[in-house]
């Protein structure tokens, strides 16, 4: 799968149910017959929406795990803890889970973004003050994530 691109800004109705943004149904048009996982985020109050097949990469990962190690079966409870498959209807939207929408505390207005290979759904509110409070230290972050020294960049 190619990496998805965008940030849209979307209402959740009473039910829960979001309409995907035709932009985000025409790049995820591949996966949307084999549906999706719907999750709790590990580091933030969002949920994380993987297409089908990247949740299957992603256990194969987690399936490597000696269970007879306590860690291992702590952090396999809690990582797939509130874990559901959500399908895409056939009026293109999303019904997201009551206990999902209270863990991510969603109202009425979210932002879905993309991040890499699946989309966060935020509350707005929630998104804005992450960001904003990402702001700060994001040069650092970058620099120390993706910069190099230059003694990596030889030429040869």
């Amino acid at each position: 799968m190619n990496s998805l691109i965008g940030t849209y800004e979307c209402k959740v109705d009473a039910k829960g149910r979001l309409m995907l943004p035709v932009a985000l149904k025409k790049q995820l048009a591949p996966e949307l017959q084999d549906g999706f996982v719907l999750k709790r985020a590990v580091f933030q109050e969002c949920l994380e929406l993987y297409p089908m097949q990247e949740w299957n990469v992603l256990m194969q990962k987690v399936n490597k795990l000696n269970r007879f190690k306590k860690k291992n079966n702590d952090f396999i409870r809690r990582f797939t803890a509130g874990v559901k498959i959500v399908e895409v209807d056939a009026s293109g939207r999303l019904l997201i889970p009551k206990d999902l929408v209270a863990f991510a505390s969603i109202t009425k207005e979210i932002v879905m973004s993309s991040a890499v290979n699946i989309i966060e759904i935020w509350d707005k509110t929630k998104y804005e003050k992450a960001i904003d409070d990402a702001t700060v230290d994001f040069a650092d972050l970058a620099e120390e994530v993706m910069g190099k020294d230059d003694d990596d960049d030889s030429i040869s």
